[in-house]
């Protein structure tokens, strides 16, 4: 049982950094512009980095992590995530700091997918299971959250470099903790590489073409992510198997939570960054928009559940924190008046789509 709970928790903690530092740089990014005189079309390049290359390289991920051993593979993660944190930190200029972004985001494809595998070859018995991945979901779940918070603070209080320092001695006890984590077989099989390759390039090219407004780009990555699905309809082991996308029902919930996640994360890099550079404002939006990270998965739970108390006691939560903002300043009000609108909507699509997606 030991060994159960350690496992949970070095698993729990990495999943927290992988997702946290997907919104953590989001109030430090006037600061850091600041400090390195970046230019406005690389600053985005410091959140997007990160995203592209976790999305992109996660499908291999996985697959690296069943050669390597899930054990061997998050414990590399782990130390290759921190060596990242690190060098973005002490970054002396732009380049440096988006390519120590896309590093992490390389290390957090690799760490995620092992820490999910050694969870379930941890927890074998079904209500085990159910527990762990229920404080595994909680996790990622209140890691947006956590980052808008972490971010506000450190930023106000520190400095923004510690958005990416702070990373390091978290990674060094997990990579600690996991010498007590159960070790797991390794998995034989070939890497699909030219599916790696395509879906690499046709994300990146996406990504690039949607933030230039290139359509010439843009047309590219339609092309690359095409030949992507072709080529996992004929290779014996595809990076992503075309039936994971089969059926109405699993199809519409992974578009539903895949439309939600590119609109949520959109707005929360736009409105920290409008209300710290237009508004002037830091702490006071930072806990507005973790209260919505929040307040969705709230929402999500109670729409799955049917747990009327639990929605209203959200609710009024929410609308008490959003009615005590303009306190602060007059232009917080647009923030107050906003955020509760789409957090109910992104919340309740989120509870629905993950609870379809069961199926």
């Amino acid at each position: 049982m030991r060994f159960k709970t350690t496992t949970l928790l070095v698993v729990s903690a990495a999943q927290l950094l992988v997702v946290l530092d997907g919104t953590i740089v989001n109030i430090a990014l006037p600061s850091a512009q600041a400090t390195l005189g970046m230019s406005d079309p690389d600053r985005h390049w410091v959140v997007t980095a990160y995203a592209l290359a976790f999305g992109g390289l996660l499908l291999l991920g996985g697959r690296v992590s069943g050669a390597l051993g899930h054990r061997r593979a998050f414990a590399v993660g782990l130390l290759g995530f921190a060596v990242a944190s690190a060098s973005g930190g002490a970054a002396g200029s732009s380049g440096v700091l988006i390519t120590a972004r896309a590093v992490q985001g390389v290390f957090a494809a690799l760490l995620a997918p092992a820490g999910l595998s050694l969870l379930t070859n941890t927890f074998t018995e079904p209500r085990e299971r159910g527990c762990a991945f229920g404080v595994f979901a909680a996790v990622g779940a209140a890691g947006s959250a956590v980052g808008l918070i972490a971010g506000g603070l450190l930023t106000e209080y520190a400095d923004w470099r510690w958005c990416l320092y702070i990373n390091v001695p978290v990674a060094l006890l997990a990579v600690v903790g996991t010498a007590l984590v159960p070790g797991t077989q390794r998995e034989p099989g070939r890497l699909d590489v030219a599916g790696a390759v395509l879906s690499a390039a046709g994300f990146a090219a996406v990504v690039y073409g949607l933030s230039m407004a290139d359509v010439g780009v843009l047309v590219v990555g339609v092309v690359l992510l095409t030949a992507f699905i072709i080529v996992e309809t004929r290779v014996r082991q595809p990076l992503l198997p075309m039936r994971v996308m089969q059926g109405r029902v699993r199809g519409g919930a992974f578009l539903a939570i895949t439309v939600m996640f590119f609109a949520m994360f959109g707005f929360y890099l736009f409105m920290s960054y409008c209300t710290q550079t237009v508004l002037g404002l830091v702490m006071p939006p930072t806990a507005s928009l973790a209260t919505a990270g929040l307040r969705g998965h709230d929402i999500g739970a109670a729409s799955a559940a049917y747990n009327a108390a639990q929605q209203l006691g959200a609710a009024l939560g929410t609308a008490l924190l959003n009615t005590a903002a303009p306190a602060v300043g007059g232009c917080v009000l647009l923030v107050a008046a906003v955020l509760p609108c789409i957090d109910e909507t992104r919340g309740a699509r989120g509870g629905l789509a993950i609870n379809r997606e069961r199926y």
